[in-house]
């Protein structure tokens, strides 16, 4: 279910904002492997136009909380990481729908106009002249809460939220508004008529991939990945799986589509040659600097391939992606994704455990 911030028919005409005081937790983070800092304090938190004011339930450590973490993305000093998130409306402005409040919700992880071309005319809404990106934003930049590790989260006016069914666990939820979304995103770019398809990389978006694609009805769904474990967890939800050195003995041309996930531009060249002409190569995972390509113009040229870069995602692909979750609950071993919770205060903990590579996601929960 989607919800949207509509104004309130109960709106005082003199009312500009609302306070509502909360016992607010927030985790600082002050630099590349730096020990997070706790701060805890009453705080008045006020409302604007229809933000909401979400109570934290459960946040998970995403690949790009790793890369800030370990200096390889900038970041605001200080600043409340974490974009990946559950929780529950506790609040919301004046101007907003009062039927939010109590309700369990996620939501996208970015705030955008809604008003420029990227947002309008180009449906890329993540590429909003104004873009904000939660989790990634100035400690004091508007409310002070913009980030999932902490007690509380103020979404704004331009964020769509979604509400999460009853019988959905947060555990399954908590990386759907990042991972899952994207690769709705990603899948959306993929022919429906393809019957083969090479998945790169065996990480959270990989699997998410599989289970998507599976449930779409794709015969065949390969994944790729130089770690055995990722490998295992792929083949339980239903992928047939090939070590990442083993490319090189794959025949040419048997794939109608590739999914790039694995973030390296090594992969590429094994890809292009085992692509069916007027094949679908989608990149999605190549989101760093080090991603220079070592391939000839010629061969994408004479292969008539399509080519196409997902980053992201639009508020419909969160949608989709809670629906999908709604549908296939059960269809998959999503338990094995998610770590079980550690206290928000035992955040250096969870670092340390996403960096052992035992999880896909570690999560966290306010104590």
């Amino acid at each position: 279910m989607s919800l949207s911030s509509t104004p309130s028919q109960t709106l005082k005409p003199y009312e500009t904002h609302r306070e509502v005081e909360i016992e607010r937790v927030r985790m600082l983070f002050l630099g590349a492997h730096q020990p997070f800092k706790r701060e805890s304090s009453q705080a008045k938190v006020s409302l604007f136009g229809s933000e909401v004011l979400v109570r934290m339930t459960l946040a998970s450590v995403c690949g790009s909380d790793l890369h800030t973490y370990e200096g390889r993305r900038s970041s605001y000093l200080p600043s409340v990481l974490g974009h990946e998130g559950v929780g529950v409306v506790e609040a919301v402005g004046p101007e907003g729908d009062e039927s939010l409040v109590g309700k369990r919700v996620t939501w996208t992880l970015t705030d955008t106009c809604g008003c420029c071309s990227a947002c309008t005319d180009w449906d890329i809404p993540q590429k909003c002249e104004s873009l904000f990106k939660y989790g990634h934003a100035e400690l004091e930049g508007g409310s002070g809460l913009n980030g999932c590790f902490a007690s509380h989260i103020v979404l704004r006016e331009g964020t769509q939220i979604v509400e999460l069914p009853e019988k959905l666990p947060d555990s399954y939820a908590v990386p759907a508004n990042c991972a899952l979304a994207t690769m709705v995103a990603v899948v959306e770019e993929i022919p429906a008529s393809v019957e083969k398809v090479l998945i790169q990389g065996g990480g959270l978006l990989g699997i998410y991939g599989v289970a998507l694609l599976k449930a779409r009805g794709v015969n065949q769904v390969v994944v790729t990945d130089p770690v055995p474990e990722r490998l295992e967890l792929a083949k339980e939800f239903g992928a047939e799986v090939l070590d990442a050195n083993e490319m090189s003995g794959l025949e040419p041309q048997i794939f109608d589509a590739i999914i790039e996930v694995a973030g390296v531009s090594s992969v590429v060249p094994d890809g292009l040659r085992v692509l069916r002409p007027g094949g679908v190569y989608v990149f999605a995972g190549m989101v760093h600097e080090q991603t220079e390509l070592d391939v000839l113009g010629v061969d994408i040229v004479k292969g008539c391939f399509k080519i196409i870069g997902v980053h992201n995602y639009g508020a419909r692909h969160l949608e989709k992606a809670v629906q999908f979750l709604s549908e296939h609950q059960n269809d998959f071993p999503y338990d094995k994704l998610v770590s079980p919770a550690l206290p928000l205060s035992k955040l250096d903990d969870a670092f340390a455990l996403t960096l052992e590579r035992k999880w896909h996601r570690v999560a966290v929960q306010p104590d």
